[in-house]
């Protein structure tokens, strides 16, 4: 199964690719990425945060039975 091409912003911890609206993310909101491999997911995040010049909050969860990486942004 052909996943596309990523971009520097897409996110794929596990293999599949995530496509987060950035853009629409505002300082105090906060996504839930599901995944198993959430050291990966929080490395992708941080570099993302890195390219936005932003600064985020995580936290592993289990959230709705699923394993993933919720991230606040705050600046």
């Amino acid at each position: 199964m052909r996943q596309g091409v990523l971009t520097i912003y897409d996110l794929n911890p596990d293999g599949v690719r995530v496509v987060v609206n950035w853009d629409s993310m505002v300082i105090g909101a906060s996504i839930f990425i599901p995944c198993v491999n959430t050291e990966k997911a929080t490395n992708q995040v941080k570099k993302v945060m890195a390219l936005k010049g932003w600064e985020c909050r995580y936290q592993v969860r289990i959230e709705s039975d699923k394993l993933g990486l919720r991230v606040w942004r705050t600046i």
